[in-house]
Formats: C-alpha cells, sequence, structure tokens
C-alpha cells in the first residue's frame, strides 16, 4: 500500500461515518416531522368532527323549523280555500234566483247543484288533515295521470299569469 492510499482510507472511514450518523438523524427527524404531523392531522380531525356535528345538529334544527313553518302555511292555506270555496258556493247559491228569472230554472237548479257541490267540497277540505289530502292527491295521479298532468300545466299557467302582472 502506498501512503497516500493508506492516509485516504482513515479520512474516507471518518466521512462514511459521519455521513452515516447524518442519514440516521434526517431519519430520526424525518420520523419525528411526521409523527408531528400525524399528531397535528389528528387535532385537524377531531376539529372538523365537531364542527360537522354542529353544522349537522344545526341543519336538523333548521329542518325542523322548516317543516312546522311548511306545515303550519299549509293548513292555513287549506283554511283559506275552504272559506273561498264556501264563498263562492254562498255567492253562487244567492244568485240562483236571479239566473232562475233570467235564464230559466233549469239552469237556475244547475247553479244550486253547483253550489252544494262546492259547500261539499269545502266541508271535505276542512274535515280531512293534510296528510289524507296528500294521499287523496296521490292516488288521483295514480288513476288520472293525464289530467293530473293537465291540471298542473294549467294551474302553473294561472299562478305564472298572476305573478308576471305584478
Amino acid at each position: 500500500m502506498d501512503e497516500t492510499t493508506a492516509s485516504a482510507e482513515p479520512g474516507s472511514e471518518a466521512a462514511k461515518n459521519h455521513f452515516t450518523k447524518a442519514m440516521e438523524e434526517a431519519k430520526a427527524g424525518a420520523q419525528a416531522l411526521g409523527k408531528e404531523a400525524q399528531a397535528r392531522a389528528e387535532e385537524y380531525r377531531e376539529k372538523l368532527n365537531e364542527a360537522k356535528e354542529g353544522w349537522s345538529s344545526e341543519a336538523k334544527a333548521k329542518s325542523g323549523e322548516a317543516k312546522e313553518m311548511a306545515f303550519s302555511f299549509a293548513n292555513e292555506g287549506k283554511a283559506r280555500t275552504s272559506q273561498a270555496l264556501t264563498g263562492l258556493g254562498k255567492m253562487i247559491e244567492d244568485n240562483a234566483g236571479l239566473i232562475d228569472e233570467k235564464v230559466g230554472p233549469k239552469y237556475g237548479e244547475y247553479a244550486r247543484g253547483a253550489a252544494r257541490s262546492i259547500h261539499d267540497a269545502a266541508g271535505r277540505l276542512d274535515e280531512k288533515s293534510l296528510d289524507e289530502l296528500g294521499e287523496d292527491a296521490r292516488e288521483f295521479v295514480r288513476q288520472s295521470p293525464a289530467l293530473a298532468v293537465g291540471l298542473a300545466a294549467a294551474a302553473g299557467f294561472l299562478l305564472a299569469r298572476v305573478f308576471r302582472g305584478k
């Protein structure tokens, strides 16, 4: 062995040891950073879950409030519809005598029959709950889907006309 080779070997060994030690420290540092990242990620997951639970309970509460309001509005609408039908029936009934005089008794009877039918419809509307009315509507759609679509289209057209006019 020559002197340069002999002297390079001990320095080379020291460099290898130093490099190995640095690599071990880097690995240990990376593992420590990984553990710290996992701990922080777990903290954020917990915070997110807490927030999610809060949002979920808040959404459930708002949903319950919305259902109560919708039920209240639906009941109010049902009562107003019944009142309007009763008023319409009374108006037709009150004018049946005039129809008798102007057009004839046959048409006056038609008007009285229509008034009775309207009064009956208003009474049935008052007697039924919203659930029963919903089931009646579903049954009507099952029995007469084409008529139901036609009525829905006509109602939509009328509502569009009413709201466009404002």
